[in-house]
């Protein structure tokens, strides 16, 4: 899938710093010192949807609810945390505090709980059902600079304990509805999570195992077609529907844009992307025919 210089031209536009931003790092391959990334973060910084976020942000360090960092859904801590790391929002003192708060909720296991533990006991929980939830703290933990800090290297550890080594990926209590009807037998939306964090760590900081693990990951995406990991009554694999129609921000659902880009990250190159780059190509023109955009 090609892009022309107007392509480029156009997502570098001033109108959405996030945009800008991750066209210089991802497209462009500019460094984090380089002037026009900078500039691209401070705008970010100062932009109205970041400076929105920031100022409901509690003066504890917390959105919300300080006892719960996921409830209520897409405006607790842990998905304002995610929407900024997404949009490329630099690491402030205010961040600094909401990360406090959220390790907080970190378990002995390394895990991480909804919900602040009650008692000493409750740290002890070794719940294995929550791999979207690992990834997209994980994502958010790495983004602002906390890789290598001990918690997060607790989290990695628990994540690459509760691996299925026969299965591939990590169970989920919610996943599957009905076994029947899938291929993948762990949950399949919750890895690409996972592997998402993983795509954004540097790889020259990704351990033997974070990199058996991608590998691993990666092959099963490439075998379900990326998107068609549903099976029908015939026993034929189906699409995702869902994963075709693509929308921001995701948090703990998933599409097939959202996994080429991990893909892409990555630097995969498969036939077995094909389908997946021919429905990003035919929405992208579709698009761009309804706003009137030249660069289709």
């Amino acid at each position: 899938m090609a892009l022309s210089s107007d392509t480029i031209e156009w997502l570098l536009k001033p109108d959405n710093p996030s945009v800008r931003y991750w066209t210089l790092n991802d497209l462009l391959g500019k460094d984090a010192g380089d002037p026009e990334v900078l500039a691209a973060q401070k705008e970010i910084m100062q932009s109205k949807t970041v400076s929105t976020i920031l100022g409901a942000q509690n003066p504890e360090g917390y959105w919300v609810h300080m006892e719960d960092m996921y409830l209520p859904k897409y405006k607790a801590t842990t998905h304002q945390l995610l929407m900024l790391a997404e949009m490329g929002a630099t690491r402030t003192p205010m961040i600094e505090k909401a990360i406090e708060h959220v390790y907080l909720f970190q378990r002995n296991s390394g895990h991480f709980l909804t919900e602040l533990p009650k008692s000493e006991k409750g740290r002890d929980s070794v719940v294995k059902d929550g791999c979207c939830f690992d990834g997209n703290v994980l994502y958010y933990l790495n983004h602002f600079g906390y890789l290598e800090d001990p918690r997060t290297e607790k989290l990695l550890n628990f994540i690459y304990d509760y691996y299925d080594e026969d299965n591939t990926g990590w169970k989920c209590r919610a996943y599957p509805i009905n076994p029947n009807a899938v291929f993948p037998v762990n949950c399949y939306m919750g890895a690409t999570k996972i592997l998402k964090a993983f795509s954004m760590i540097p790889k020259n900081k990704r351990s033997p195992r974070m990199k058996e693990i991608i590998d691993r990951e990666i092959e099963k995406i490439l075998d379900n077609r990326v998107y068609k990991y549903l099976r029908n009554f015939e026993g034929d694999s189906k699409d995702k529907a869902g994963w075709k129609r693509f929308g921001y921000p995701l948090f703990y659902q998933a599409d097939l844009l959202e996994v080429m880009v991990t893909l892409s990250r990555l630097g995969v190159h498969d036939d077995r992307m094909l389908d997946a780059i021919k429905i990003i190509e035919q929405t992208q023109q579709s698009v761009a025919q309804r706003r009137g955009n030249p660069c289709a």
